[in-house]
């Protein structure tokens, strides 16, 4: 069981994406009907389309409900700015590349790097969690080291 940390926000998308899914059961159930009154199964197109469409809403779901089941809503009043933690963001200079970047750490479901929003899974999320303002902290990632200094935590 891997708990995963969510906002309030990320855990009411989570539930609507699995609501959303388990409404399209009946819609598949009535695909899979339709195709097999068409005739001979072993050769109905329509008829293995709907049930690999089917296989997979309800993978989906198994995965929808399990993220749910295991997300943990963390309660925004308690984070503060002393040290790096989830929900926080952070400025930091890139040391390695000279440039300013600004991440909000969120848990993995809610990650949109574009967005800024990164995972705190993440090489750099690690890294920088549980470190101060001023403070230097390295990243390995896959194409090496970064070296961030922390600019600013705010929420």
């Amino acid at each position: 069981m891997d708990i995963h940390y969510v906002t309030r926000e990320g855990y009411d998308k989570l539930r609507k994406e699995l609501s959303d899914a388990l409404a399209q059961r009946p819609v598949i159930s009535a695909a899979i009907a339709e195709a097999r009154d068409k005739g001979d199964l072993s050769e109905n197109a329509e008829y293995e389309a709907a049930r690999e469409a089917q296989v997979l809403l309800e993978i989906r779901i198994n995965n929808l409900k399990d993220q749910v089941a295991n997300a943990r809503v963390i309660d925004e009043s308690l984070i503060g700015t002393e040290k790096v933690q989830m929900l926080n963001k952070v400025k930091v200079m890139n040391l390695n590349a000279k440039k300013v970047m600004e991440f909000t750490l969120v848990g993995e479901s809610e990650a949109d790097f574009a967005a800024g929003k990164l995972a705190a899974t993440t090489p750099i999320g690690k890294a920088l969690m549980g470190h101060s303002k001023g403070d230097v902290v390295e990243a390995k990632v896959p194409s090496g080291v970064i070296k961030f200094e922390i600019l600013d935590i705010s929420l």
